[in-house]
């Protein structure tokens, strides 16, 4: 099939998202010398910066070149040893990926496999953390949000558990597609790793593992005896207290970086994650209207920054996303493992505005029309439209 290549590519997968002009236009900056005296004017207040979309005052911020599993490895190799016990879960594809990479560096998983759909069992967490009253468990593994099946998860519960059970491991999270988009406050819900990425809500190309660690967690890593040298969090303290680096940063990533966080600033943190609210809103309205369900089984695990949409019985989602991809120019997620073929996302997170996630639906429509699945054309965008209108005129109002 050959590809359509009129006007601008539809780009809606959750990750890397769309990147805003002034962000690019940031990025294309002639080379420095990272070994400057005043490269920490533009890295130290980066780090200063990041503790406000993460929600902390206390925390370590780290920048690793990397994608967000270079943040999920740090974690793991910089605050455990081989055969410590640790807690995990897995109902998506990145979660899964997590318990696989902690297996490999010998850590002693138990495992709790949930339905893709659903969100992190809280109740078997609290039921293994009371039956572990020798406190042998030293980190418990969450995803906040699930990309592969768009859902999110309560992480203040998990710390709620915690603190009734007054145990002291470890909170470790997977922000990747959260931190910067949804509610997200690491000191309030006793968070000892966040783990994001440049990709997602910072509205950048993939290339900076951003990671946050709290005091508690900074001061068990010499107990830790996993090899880490490239993810090392002491090789990192030692030169970023000046703002600078072990190693050859990335530095244009740090001017793009700073774009971006001056354009979240300008919207202001709260209106981004309200944002984000209604256009996933907007988004489960034209999907229920098609008559079509998400992944995501129960409304409090949706997400607000992707979508995962079932498709009927004997079709293929992966269809949809060619069809999407090679006739309509615009790209929708893809089904991955378990949910390969049966499910399409959409994501709705970072640059985005209202029209754009018309666009979103309007082309997934066609896509799926033109695989033979009964929808009403329109119906889902003018389901999207309604949110649209009453939203706006709600804010309007407060405005006013």
């Amino acid at each position: 099939m050959i590809k359509n290549t009129n006007g601008k590519t539809g780009l809606f997968i959750p990750g890397p998202t769309n990147i805003p002009d002034c962000v690019r236009q940031a990025l294309n900056v002639p080379m420095q010398d990272m070994r400057a005296p005043d490269f920490g004017e533009l890295t130290l207040p980066l780090f200063s910066d990041l503790k406000k979309i993460f929600k902390t005052q206390t925390a370590e911020v780290f920048m690793f070149p990397g994608s967000g599993t270079a943040g999920w490895e740090s974690a793991v190799s910089n605050l455990f040893s081989a055969g410590d016990s640790v807690l995990m879960s897995s109902f998506g594809q990145f979660s899964l990926l997590w318990v696989d990479m902690a297996q490999r560096f010998g850590l002693d998983v138990q495992h709790c496999e949930v339905e893709w759909g659903l969100g992190i069992p809280h109740a078997e967490y609290r039921k293994i953390l009371e039956q572990d009253v020798r406190h042998e468990i030293k980190g418990v593994f969450a995803c906040h949000n699930e990309t592969a099946t768009g859902v999110v998860s309560d992480i203040a519960e998990i710390r709620g558990i915690l603190d009734d059970l007054n145990h002291p491991a470890l909170l470790c999270v997977d922000a990747v597609s959260s931190v910067g988009s949804l509610d997200f406050r690491m000191d309030e819900w006793g968070i000892d790793v966040a783990v994001s990425g440049s990709q997602k809500g910072f509205m950048l190309p993939t290339g900076l593992a951003i990671v946050a660690v709290s005091q508690k967690a900074m001061e068990m890593r010499s107990n830790a005896t996993l090899p880490r040298t490239f993810l090392s969090y002491d090789d990192m303290m030692k030169t970023n207290e000046t703002g600078h680096f072990p190693y050859t940063p990335a530095t244009q990533m740090f001017h793009g970086l700073r774009a971006s966080l001056d354009f979240i600033f300008k919207e202001g943190l709260e209106n981004v994650i309200a944002r984000h609210t209604r256009l996933a809103q907007a988004v489960r309205a034209g999907v229920h209207a098609w008559g079509l369900n998400l992944c995501a089984q129960n409304p409090e695990n949706y997400s607000n920054t992707v979508s995962a949409i079932m498709v009927p019985e004997g079709f293929d989602s992966a269809q949809v996303t060619k069809t999407a991809y090679y006739k309509y120019n615009m790209s929708l997620g893809a089904g991955l493992n378990k949910v390969a073929g049966k499910v399409f996302r959409i994501g709705h997170l970072g640059d985005l505005n209202e029209i754009m996630v018309l666009q979103a639906l309007a082309g997934a429509e066609i896509a799926m029309r033109d695989c033979g699945i009964n929808i009403e054309l329109g119906s889902g965008v003018a389901a999207a439209q309604e949110i649209f209108i009453t939203e706006t005129a709600s804010l309007k109002s407060i405005a006013a």
